[in-house]
């Protein structure tokens, strides 16, 4: 690419093998722009200008972010693995290969749902809460209900209602 005047560009002593391991590692624009000597803005400027800088950098992020997806899934799923267990009993030390199973991370399948299904797995919102009282309030028939649910049913309806 032909440059105009002005300050010869430091992308030239960039190995992109080191920024394949920044990407790698997690490393945001920011951070590669404070590692690199150079602003974030400059940072942006390469990826327009150098597609080998732009496809590296891209690449090694879908990496890392590939790793990160797996290890969640795995978590959200729960997993086994093999392990060494070393015991020491009356100064005897033993080793036993054993396989070590953890269960499925409630924490983790949530996150997940919510980020891969939001709309059935995000929280609620007071209006949508007030709607679905409303329609359970509408469906139910009043024959069927008591005295006391239809009370319970009023308080919860205006619970939600805007203020």
């Amino acid at each position: 690419m032909k440059r105009h005047a002005g300050q010869p560009t430091k992308f030239t002593s960039i190995n992109l093998a080191e920024v394949t391991h920044y990407a790698q590692s997690g490393y945001t624009d920011e951070e590669l722009a404070r590692i690199f000597d150079v602003t974030r803005t400059t940072i942006g400027n390469w990826k327009n200008s150098y597609p080998e800088f732009f496809d590296t950098l891209k690449s090694g992020k879908l990496i890392a972010d590939s790793k990160v997806e797996a290890s969640l899934y795995q978590r959200a799923c729960g997993y086994s693995h093999p392990e060494i267990h070393i015991s020491n009993y009356q100064g005897r030390i033993t080793k036993t290969h054993i396989i070590k199973h953890y269960p499925p991370d409630p924490v983790s399948m949530i996150f997940w749902l919510k980020n891969r299904k939001p709309k059935d797995w995000r929280e609620k919102t007071p209006d949508e809460k007030s709607h679905i009282t409303n329609i359970i309030y509408n469906v139910v028939s009043d024959k069927l209900l008591s005295k006391r649910d239809k009370e319970v049913m009023n308080a919860n309806r205006g619970q939600y209602s805007k203020s």
